[in-house]
């Protein structure tokens, strides 16, 4: 069974010369977006961190290590899927006991990151309470109530039951912030008619008010919302509309558990031409952006 974590070059040097740092998650490489949209999104995230002074740092399970910084060839293998299977924070010890490769999903993510001291992390949109069944919860939700960490997203994914994943945000005491919104994101959409109590509209004040919260000794995350670029947000109605027909597909077809999601997303895809996916890459490296400013912010601030 493989040991600490290893920490790539890149993000090794960043330690230690006290570089900010923006973690990232593996599975959307992986697992969440297809070939070559995947590696597409990789070189947007990381060109939008590294522009903004900072360094990125891929979360993942290589051949049984929990690394930080996922590169070269390894990156490589990931991006193919060559016998990459999907981790989530329950499955990374026997991950690491299997020597298996495993793409970190944001739980995950989060686990692997805060675990190596590090305090900023972005993804597309978080997982969250499903429509259907009620009762079906990602484990992104619990980690976020446990995990101090920065978190930065276009709030979670479309195909959510969204009114239900913020009410249970607010029941764990997670703290959302919107920057430079006063609604909760809908992944794909800007507008959802779900208000945020906080509106941020600088970085820095992002970084003040996790000090404030890591100060008061609060272990939730703190998650900034931003809507996904104008240029790339698709209509809200559009994405309800395809939701809705592709649960009832699912239904029909018996499509149950860990494959709904991306039944749905594929739906999505197809009913919107495609802008899902363009809009999907859009907001990743939007979201990197953001991180990497709040990243640079924090460190200013020691």
């Amino acid at each position: 069974m493989a040991g600490p974590i290893h920490f790539g070059a890149e993000v090794a040097d960043a330690r230690t010369a006290g570089r900010p740092i923006v973690a990232l998650e593996s599975s959307v490489l992986a697992q969440g977006l297809p070939i070559p949209a995947n590696r597409e999104a990789e070189a947007r995230m990381r060109a939008a961190i590294v522009s903004r002074g900072a360094v990125p740092a891929i979360t993942a399970v290589v051949r049984g290590v929990s690394t930080i910084g996922l590169a070269g060839d390894d990156l490589e293998r990931f991006l193919a899927r060559d016998g990459v299977t999907k981790v989530a924070s329950r499955e990374l010890a026997a991950a690491m006991m299997q020597g298996r490769d495993g793409a970190t999903t944001v739980a995950a993510s989060l686990t692997l990151a805060a675990s190596a001291g590090l305090e900023v992390f972005a993804t597309g949109g978080i997982g969250g309470v499903h429509r259907e069944p009620a009762y079906d919860e990602s484990a992104d939700l619990l980690e976020l109530a446990t995990t101090p960490m920065i978190t930065v997203c276009a709030g979670a994914k479309s195909i959510l039951d969204l009114p239900g994943t913020l009410e249970r945000l607010d029941t764990y005491g997670v703290t959302v912030v919107g920057y430079r919104t006063d609604e909760f994101p809908g992944f794909f959409t800007a507008h959802t008619g779900l208000r945020v109590l906080q509106r941020i509209e600088a970085p820095a004040e992002i970084a003040a008010i996790f000090r404030a919260s890591r100060a008061l000794g609060r272990r939730s995350a703190i998650l900034v919302v931003q809507p996904p670029p104008a240029e790339a947000a698709l209509d809200a109605e559009v994405v309800g509309r395809a939701v809705a027909q592709a649960l009832v597909e699912a239904r029909t077809v018996g499509v149950r558990g860990a494959a709904v999601t991306p039944f749905l997303l594929a739906a999505v895809e197809r009913a919107t031409d495609g802008r899902s996916l363009a809009a999907n890459l859009a907001l990743l490296e939007a979201n990197a952006a953001l991180a990497a400013e709040i990243a640079g912010a924090l460190g200013a601030m020691r």
